[in-house]
């Protein structure tokens, strides 16, 4: 277990950072500090190990000692340290643009940021501009970003705060367990959140003629890892289809190989218009990409730019990251090994504050309840879970709507044998929260969102 002082050398890390680093970029849950890792594990500073669940919230898709990625940022750092791709061409941005094209059928071009936030506000900016409409539609729970563009289009509880402007609009998700219409015997979730838009919305106050895009999620993670019904995209291409609307998904947090295809899209055997990428992207470092149709990605010049769009290292990071999710066979093995670690969740049922375990490839949310009738989110018990998994030697975050879901998204490099070690000490977490081994007091400090 971490040492009280949190010492390296004669510095308290711990009161340093509570000292002088903002709140505004904090959402601590534990006071880990990290000084390294390899695989699927990291490593505090007095040097413990700890089995990482959480890749960083899907940062470190490779886990965190691949060498060919490191490689080949090292390369590049030797070259220059600087580069841009706003005012120069460099090679390594040009090969990834490509390589991100291809995978379409249809012709494609690429712009590059720093996060999926800036992807996510560039794709706004661009799609306005060359449809000419002034409606985006989303969704309620999305998570699209944290620049004040993408918190409005967001539909997350932690945003409330934030307010955008009257063009953005957002329909219901249709969340299996959730669901935010009561059963009909006729008209099937999907059908009811659609028909929403469609027979509610569009006849009255958003007319579909000014509608430029639809922005969703293959799986809606941060409002709590929520897998749709498998109809679901296909009924929304189908929609946009009708009315002549972009779809754009953002697989910033579930593309690059997590749900056990490249793209959570392909799961449903459609295209979107559009495409986000970012966190996993740069293989550790800042990088992002948009994916979308020319007549859209070249409406104007330098609308969404950036002073290191497109850098050499990130570019390169970013190029030996896809090399390795292909050497390594990552999409299926993320395939096979989250079939097994939702297999091994499922046994946590057991406990009766576990209401929902769901998931797609290693992407997978467990949702923490009072009681399994009522669903109500039961955020102190993922608090305190999470907060005793750290002592147990697992990291995980817990997220959702109302901060109850643990979130469990790996290095797409785990081992079944470490989904065993994981499974076993979350289990044994909730059993000691519920026995009352973590106080109020030991989590006072570490509220999450």
């Amino acid at each position: 277990m971490q040492s009280k002082s949190a010492q390296i050398g004669e510095v308290d890390v711990v009161a340093r950072d509570a000292r002088y680093v903002a709140d505004a970029i904090k959402i601590r849950y534990t006071p880990f500090v990290l000084s390294g890792g390899h695989d699927s594990r990291l490593i505090d500073q007095d040097g413990r190990e700890l089995l990482d669940f959480s890749s960083l919230w899907s940062l470190a898709g490779l886990g965190y000692s691949n060498r060919v990625v490191r490689d080949a940022i090292v390369a590049e750092l030797d070259r220059t340290q600087c580069s841009i791709l706003a005012s120069a061409i460099n090679e390594q941005a040009g090969e990834l643009a490509e390589r991100l094209a291809s995978r379409f059928a249809e012709p494609k071009k690429v712009w590059f940021g720093l996060s999926g936030s800036d992807a996510s506000e560039a794709a706004q900016r661009l799609i306005l501009r060359a449809t000419g409409k002034r409606r985006i539609v989303s969704f309620i729970g999305s998570w699209h970003g944290t620049t004040d563009a993408t918190m409005a289009l967001s539909g997350h509880t932690a945003f409330t705060a934030s307010f955008g402007g009257s063009n953005l609009v957002k329909i219901p998700f249709p969340d299996p367990y959730r669901p935010p219409f009561p059963p009909h015997p006729k008209i099937g979730l999907v059908d009811q959140c659609l028909g929403y838009l469609e027979n509610v919305l569009f006849p009255t106050i958003v007319p579909p003629d000014d509608v430029a895009a639809i922005f969703v999620e293959g799986i809606q993670a941060d409002s709590g890892d929520i897998v749709p019904p498998v109809d679901f995209l296909p009924k929304l291409r189908a929609l946009c289809d009708r009315y002549g609307i972009l779809l754009v998904i953002d697989e910033v947090k579930v593309g690059l190989g997590r749900t056990g295809r490249f793209y959570s899209f392909e799961h449903a055997g459609i295209e979107p218009d559009m495409v986000i990428l970012g966190k996993a992207l740069g293989g550790g470092l800042p990088m992002s990409a948009l994916i979308g149709p020319p007549e859209i990605m070249d409406v104007g010049t330098g609308l969404a730019l950036y002073t290191i769009s497109g850098y050499r290292a990130g570019a390169a990071a970013a190029l030996a990251t896809l090399d390795q999710i292909d050497a390594l066979g990552l999409v299926d093995h993320a395939a096979e090994v989250g079939a097994y670690l939702l297999e091994r969740l499922q046994t946590l049922r057991k406990h009766a504050v576990v209401g929902d375990v769901r998931g797609m490839g290693l992407i997978c949310g467990v949702d923490l309840v009072t009681d399994r009738i009522s669903k109500h989110p039961n955020q102190p018990v993922a608090a305190k879970v999470v907060y005793r998994c750290w002592q147990l030697g697992l990291i995980l975050f817990y997220a959702g709507a109302w901060g109850n879901a643990l979130e469990i998204t790996p290095p797409l490099i785990l081992t079944r044998a470490e989904v065993d070690e994981g499974v076993a000490i979350l289990d044994q977490a909730i059993t000691d929260v519920l026995a009352g081994k973590v106080r109020d007091e030991d989590i006072a400090a570490y509220a999450g969102w």
